[in-house]
């Protein structure tokens, strides 16, 4: 078949099967598998395409590999599953809740999607997840050479009536837990009789050191008035995705 024949056809095919079939077939289908114009077609098929970074893209094959895998790697981010996929590191006061958007003395979230959050109490209230990438498909000499972005987001919003404490700490850890980049901000105090919006936090790693084989995303707070019940701050719609 003429290459271009054979670039269209494979191109139809998963990318897993034309790394470990496909280019043991022959050496020309080895070739034809390794060219950037099938791993560029296969991008235009599945609407990864972006002209504009035509000349940025020094590596299609990674560049199409990156589109498909990216999602969000925090699981029940949202409350729909109750605490499910959550390990919850402190469970002070009244314990962490759960509750319906917008809640008492709460606004709904820009996101019309989300209908649930997390709600903390009066004592401290931290819950985490550790995402162990190669199970998430990143494998390791990816994640060692390209180091593609790493972007964090977290919403939070405290009760009108009550004050509180946010707090959001992540980090990138090698294959024996050692910090290799750290996320930890300022935790924010918000006020009694505040606005009672929600609000996005952001944070982007770039140029981290070689070696990341997991992240540990943790957030949480407390009210800051000691109220019995659930009074403190409100999380949900956390995500981590790994960008091409």
């Amino acid at each position: 078949l003429p290459e271009d024949v054979l670039v269209e056809l494979l191109s139809l095919l998963p990318a897993q099967d034309l790394i470990c079939t496909c280019r043991l077939v022959s050496t020309q289908w080895r070739y034809v598998v390794d060219l950037t114009t099938l791993w560029k077609r296969k991008c235009q098929r599945e609407g990864f395409y972006i002209q504009n970074l035509d000349r940025s893209i020094s590596d299609w094959k990674v560049f199409y590999m990156l589109c498909n895998l990216k999602r969000n790697l925090i699981k029940n981010p949202c409350a729909e599953e109750n605490f499910q996929h959550w390990k919850l590191d402190d469970n002070d006061g009244d314990k962490w809740k759960i509750e319906d958007m917008p809640g008492p003395h709460g606004k709904e979230m820009p996101d019309p999607k989300v209908h649930k959050y997390f709600v903390t109490s009066y004592g401290p209230c931290f819950k985490s997840q550790l995402i162990t990438l190669q199970k998430e498909g990143y494998w390791n000499q990816l994640m060692d050479e390209k180091r593609p972005e790493i972007v964090v987001k977290d919403w939070y919003a405290a009760r009108f009536d009550c004050g509180c404490r946010y707090e959001l700490r992540v980090r990138l850890l090698s294959e024996d837990y050692i910090v290799l980049d750290d996320f930890h901000p300022e935790p924010v105090v918000i006020e009694q009789w505040n606005d009672a919006m929600w609000r996005e936090i952001s944070h982007t790693f770039q140029n981290y050191p070689a070696g990341v084989r997991y992240i540990w995303f943790q957030h949480g707070g407390q009210d800051t008035q000691f109220w019995a019940g659930w009074y403190g701050i409100r999380v949900t719609n956390s995500s981590i995705t790994i960008g091409p």
